[in-house]
Formats: C-alpha cells, sequence, structure tokens
C-alpha cells in the first residue's frame, strides 16, 4: 500500500466509524445472528492473493461490523465494558501507526516519557506520593497477577522468586472478589487452594472476623498468611471494603495489601460522591482500569505501587542483548526492568489523549451521571412490590431480582436467566446476572457516557413486561 492509497483508505475508514458512533443508538446492542453464522463467515482459508484496500473494507463492513456488540449504545449495561470515548479512539490509531514498543527505552523515548507520566496522575489520583510507581497492563488481569507476584516477593524477602514458594500461604480476600484474583494466586505459585474467599456482610463488604478467624486457623496450622486482596468497587455491586482496617490487619501480620480498584478507580474523579478518605493510598499496591470508568478503548490497565522499588526487585532482569550502552546517567527508564512484560503496545497515549481533551472533570461528570442513573433504577425498584435490590448502588453497578411469583430458587434462576435472554433479544439493552448470596440477580452497570435516565425507566418497564411474560407462560 503506498502512501496514497493509506490516506485515501484512511479518510473512508474515519468517515466509516463517525458514521458508526453518530448512529450507534439506533443500532441493536447485540447482534441477531446465531453462531454458526459468524463462524461461517470466517472460515475460509489463508488468503494467497492480495486484496484492494477497497475489497477489505468493503469485507469488514458485510462481516464484522453488523455482527459487533455495539458497547457504546446506551443501553450496553452488562459487563463493565465501557462506550470508548471518541478521542481515545484516535489515540489507538496514531498508536499503531508509530508502533512504539515501550518496554524498551530505545524504541520509544517519548512514549516512555508519556506513560510514566500517565502513570504518575494515576498514582496522584489514587493519593501515592512520589515514591510511588507502576505500569500500564492490558487489564486488571495481568494488574492483579503483577500485584500479588509483587507482594509474594515483599513476603518473602525476595526470595520466592529465586527459590520458589517455599511452605504453604495464603491469600484473603472477599467472596465477592473478581476471578483474576484466583488466577493470580495460581500463577505466583501458590496455588488456588491457597485462596480464602471470605464471606461478607450485608453490604457485600468483606468480613473482618471472618478475615481474623481464618489468619488465626492458617497460623495455628503452620500456613503463611502473605497478602490480603481489598475490592474497591466490587463487579456485581460496587461495594468497598473496609481498607483502613484491612490495613491495620495487614501491618499487624507482616503481610501485603492489595487493592483491586479496576473498577471502582473510576469513583476517584467523582464530584457528587467523593472516595477520597476511603483508605486507597493505604494498598501497599493497586490495580486500576482507565478502560473501565475513565471511559479508555480496550487495553489499558494499570498497576500501582506505594513504593516503585518493589517492581524493580520483583522484575529487575537485564539480559545481555538489552544492554543500552547510551544510559550513561541512568536517564533511560527501562519498563521491562520494571514489570512484568517486556513488548509492551503503547496503551498510555489514549490514556494521555482522554484526559487532556475532556479534563478529569468532565470524566468526573460522566461517571456522576452513570452513578445517579443507577440510584435511579435503585430508586424504581424501591417502590415496586415486585422487585428488591440487593443493596444500595454505591457505584453505577445493580443487582436487581423479581420476586412477584413467588418462585422457589431454582426457578428463580431460571427466570433471571431467560428473560436475560430475552432483553437480548430485544436489542435495546445487554445486562448480565448473577448470583448473590445463593439468590439470582439481573446485574445492570451503565458505564457509558451516552447513557440517560430515560434508558433505566425503558429498561425497568422492559424488565417488568418480560417477567410477567415469563411468569404467565
Amino acid at each position: 500500500m503506498n502512501d496514497k492509497e493509506f490516506r485515501n483508505l484512511g479518510h473512508k475508514v474515519v468517515d466509516l466509524l463517525a458514521d458508526y458512533l453518530e448512529g450507534i443508538e439506533n443500532k441493536r446492542v447485540f447482534p441477531d445472528v446465531e453462531p454458526r453464522t459468524v463462524n461461517a463467515l470466517f472460515s475460509g482459508p489463508l488468503p494467497r492473493d492480495p486484496a484492494s484496500p477497497d475489497e477489505v473494507l468493503s469485507e469488514l463492513e458485510a462481516k464484522l461490523l453488523p455482527y459487533c456488540t455495539n458497547v457504546g449504545h446506551p443501553g450496553y449495561m452488562g459487563l463493565i465494558t465501557p462506550s470508548p470515548n471518541p478521542v481515545g479512539v484516535i489515540g489507538d490509531f496514531i498508536c499503531s501507526a508509530i508502533n512504539q514498543n515501550i518496554g524498551v527505552y530505545s524504541i520509544g523515548p517519548s512514549a516512555v516519557a508519556m506513560e510514566r507520566q500517565v502513570v504518575r496522575w494515576l498514582t496522584d489520583l489514587c493519593g501515592y506520593d512520589q515514591k510511588a510507581g507502576g505500569n500500564l497492563t492490558s487489564g486488571g488481569m495481568m494488574a492483579n497477577f503483577v500485584g500479588l507476584k509483587v507482594g509474594r516477593d515483599a513476603a518473602s524477602q525476595n526470595k520466592a522468586q529465586y527459590e520458589g514458594v517455599q511452605g504453604h500461604g495464603a491469600v484473603y480476600v472477599s467472596e465477592e472478589r473478581h476471578v483474576s484474583v484466583d488466577k493470580a494466586v495460581d500463577c505466583i505459585g501458590l496455588g488456588r487452594n491457597a485462596l480464602r474467599a471470605l464471606p461478607t456482610n450485608d453490604r457485600f463488604q468483606v468480613r473482618l472476623d471472618a478475615l481474623e478467624d481464618a489468619i488465626a486457623q492458617d497460623k495455628k496450622n503452620g500456613i503463611r498468611p502473605v497478602c490480603i486482596v481489598g475490592v474497591f468497587g466490587t463487579t456485581n455491586t460496587g461495594a468497598m471494603d473496609d481498607l483502613h482496617a484491612l490495613r491495620r490487619i495487614a501491618d499487624r501480620e507482616g503481610m501485603w495489601l492489595h487493592v483491586d480498584a479496576a473498577y471502582g478507580g473510576g469513583m476517584l474523579l467523582s464530584h457528587e460522591w467523593p472516595v477520597h478518605d476511603r483508605g486507597l493510598e493505604l494498598a501497599d499496591s493497586i490495580t486500576i482500569d482507565p478502560h473501565k470508568w475513565f471511559y479508555a478503548p480496550l487495553d489499558a490497565g494499570a498497576v500501582l505501587v506505594r513504593d516503585e522499588r518493589r517492581l524493580t526487585a520483583s522484575f529487575g532482569m537485564k539480559p545481555s542483548y538489552l544492554t543500552d550502552e547510551f544510559d550513561i546517567e541512568n536517564e533511560r527508564y527501562q519498563y521491562y526492568v520494571h514489570g512484568f512484560e517486556q513488548s509492551r503496545r503503547f496503551r498510555s497515549l489514549k490514556v494521555w489523549m482522554s484526559f487532556t481533551r475532556y479534563g478529569a472533570d468532565q470524566i468526573g461528570q460522566w461517571i456522576d451521571h452513570n452513578v445517579r442513573q443507577a440510584k435511579h433504577l435503585y430508586s424504581l425498584v424501591a417502590h415496586d412490590p415486585e422487585f428488591e435490590s440487593a443493596s444500595v448502588p454505591p457505584m453505577s453497578a445493580i443487582c436487581i431480582r423479581f420476586t412477584g411469583t413467588g418462585l422457589g430458587e431454582a426457578d428463580s434462576m431460571a427466570l433471571h436467566a431467560a428473560v436475560a435472554q430475552r432483553v437480548e433479544q430485544s436489542g435495546q439493552f445487554w445486562i448480565s446476572t448473577t448470583e448473590l448470596k445463593g439468590k439470582a440477580y439481573f446485574r445492570i452497570n451503565p458505564v457509558n457516557f451516552r447513557t440517560r435516565q430515560g434508558h433505566m425507566d425503558d429498561l425497568f418497564a422492559l424488565l417488568r413486561q418480560e417477567c410477567h411474560e415469563y411468569s404467565r407462560a
């Protein structure tokens, strides 16, 4: 492709995406298509001959775009994948074009400096001081892995990374944790049986008495308490653990405190519901995802560490083939020395552009709109005798359930699953289901700057209608 072809195709792509975003509310949220149909569209052999740029774009228009889940649609309220802001989309376009690998300074000096600035912005938001550091990751899954790996090393005085895990250790977390914590405990060599999934109170916060009992029992059995994972915004309900109490327990036991704020970190920008007194800055490490509630396009997670030297201690290896002879003054920051990944996508560009274009105050207003929408739905449910909410939503996640038929729990599970499928088939909304303390719920989570309060009214009306129709069937 020559420069002229690239320019022409680029203009067509921008026009195509501009039209897509402009008309997104008129599309179905979820495509009306069977999996076998989509699979058949992409079942051809490896192309051997070239196609023209127009032919490639036409094929995408025919096969890809019509069958996407339109997460930017205001009715998308399922898993925490927000509407990507448009300038972040442009940022990813630029990122791919210049192809900076910021794992190594020599492949992206300005990109490395930009990521370090974005990390500083995030550490400042969390309340860390100048000793803090971190790096952007693919998401919360990788960030939680890095946080627990650093915590394991700190708890073992950096022996585990050389000698392997000696003896048995335990990690403590709420039953409302994200599954990435389970995977991280496995990947750092403790094993999934080392995870202590603790019960929660009526606000879905980890119960401190259960935590104390689990630690005492493990110590009695010769098991080393390694790490507490606090949750700052659970996936189901947005609950925030008591981080001040978790910090006191961690200090007493010599444990690492990691906090998963992948979703809830967005609340740091809220104007109406400030959370800066909730103790996030007390964590030894934090997971936070700009690609969740900062509305940046995927992928852009982050792991932050209160003492940046911990990252270097856990990952500081310099193979000869990556020696930088030009770094006389130790100013050429090498991300591969201070993190798990070596080849690293230039994730910070879209985050930097998002903050620079819209400003933290505007993004905070979007977040407040989403929280207000969840609270409005809570109010609708509170005035309907056939529905109930799991809790008052502290963030934008809310779980509600239909109780109007007096069904047993097995039948209730079937109802909620069937109604969620009917909502998907309507094309107007997409929500998920979950289970809390043995009961089925619809899980609804607006993280979308296009969503309006009227959408919550329409969704609740649809849920009432579908629940009644299913019950009469």
